[in-house]
């Protein structure tokens, strides 16, 4: 109870803050937020590399010769920079606004009400308050606070015992319809780009869909405050990370910040239009391929007069009891990793970013 009453306490601290640099701040829709950022950004210099960006709905409903060179385009690009940018996907963008639209109002609830969800399995469903995570190696904590929604499955399923069952905000009735609707429409692009990657990875075509199978997938739900004048100088509002799982799938925020660390270790902005997808490859991918796809460094910096930000990455998992092996074609000079359970690898990354207690 004494470090709920703390961290209510701090989160109060901390919203004050907001209140006051939100203050200052201009205040804009979605769109006119989005609006600011490209016309802020504009295009790359000449000559500065950019992440490919492709048709989705070539591969699922184009021609063979669409298809195929979506294929060597995709597996080309999350070589070279582990990120692509999906446009013509399957997920609604009038799904994308009603889903930022509740962010909003969630995250406006008082803090007292949002820490009434936090505290569910470790993190793994409900509300995580600020504080609470910070990238692997980082010695200070990320400027966010985030909601998770997990796979919803009977208590009878065999992997009841690795899923935490769902909670909802009794606040906005609309909120469970509205993110089990998106959880699943990611999943199903995310089982589409897994699918084609399988070809030049020489693995059967159900290679990826019988690793992920009703696969510990997560849908985080992202807050980035406006940073307040007395955040430590070292936060950021998400430090240099990877990401845990096989791929993530990632709906174009609110506002800029996102950059992936390039090859040559320079920092590449990446601006996702409104209702684009963005595609990474995780450290799970990236293990079963030897470092073939690699898993791509990237982080969310603060940016100058920033107001909220606000974010939903899809994190699609293998199902926690497939082996996470070397897949033949990326054996080379030998396997880089011993195989691990993906349940046993979670949980260890999981400790290593604050989320579980050793």
């Amino acid at each position: 109870m004494q470090a709920v009453l703390e961290s209510a306490e701090y989160l109060n601290d901390w919203s004050s803050q907001m209140t006051s640099t939100s203050a200052k701040s201009p205040v804009t829709d979605r769109n006119g937020e989005q609006g600011l950022n490209a016309a802020a950004s504009g295009h790359q210099p000449s000559g500065v590399r950019q992440v490919p960006t492709l048709s989705l709905n070539s591969y699922a409903a184009g021609t063979a010769t669409d298809r195929s060179r979506f294929v060597d385009q995709l597996y080309s690009g999350i070589k070279d920079y582990g990120f692509v940018v999906l446009q013509d996907h399957n997920v609604a963008r009038q799904l994308l606004d009603d889903a930022y639209e509740l962010l909003r109002q969630f995250y406006a609830l008082p803090v007292e009400t949002k820490l009434k969800y936090a505290g569910v399995s470790g993190g793994q469903r409900g509300y995580t308050p600020f504080g609470k995570e910070h990238a692997k190696d980082s010695p200070v904590m990320d400027l966010k606070e985030f909601w998770h929604v997990g796979r919803d499955i009977p208590e009878t399923h065999k992997f009841a015992k690795y899923y935490p069952a769902n909670i909802w905000p009794t606040e906005l009735p609309r909120f469970q319809g509205v993110f089990s609707e998106l959880y699943a429409a990611l999943s199903e692009a995310g089982r589409s780009m897994l699918q084609a990657l399988t070809g030049p990875l020489e693995v059967s075509p159900t290679y990826f869909d019988t690793l992920a199978e009703d696969g510990n997938s997560i849908l985080r739900l992202l807050h980035y405050p406006p940073i307040p004048a007395t955040a430590d100088p070292r936060c950021l509002r998400a430090a240099p990370h990877e990401d845990i799982n096989l791929i993530t799938i990632l709906p174009a925020a609110t506002a800029t910040g996102l950059q992936l660390k390039d090859r040559d270790g320079t920092w590449l902005d990446i601006h996702g239009q409104p209702g684009e997808l963005i595609v990474d490859a995780g450290d799970m991918l990236s293990r079963a391929t030897n470092d073939v796809i690699p898993s791509t460094t990237h982080q969310v910096v603060n940016t100058a007069g920033s107001s909220s930000r606000y974010s939903m990455p899809f994190f699609m998992h293998p199902h926690p009891e497939a082996t996470l092996s070397c897949i033949p074609s990326c054996r080379g000079a030998g396997a880089k990793y011993p195989d691990i359970r993906a349940h046993d690898f979670l949980m260890q990354r999981l400790r290593e970013i604050g989320l579980l207690k050793n």
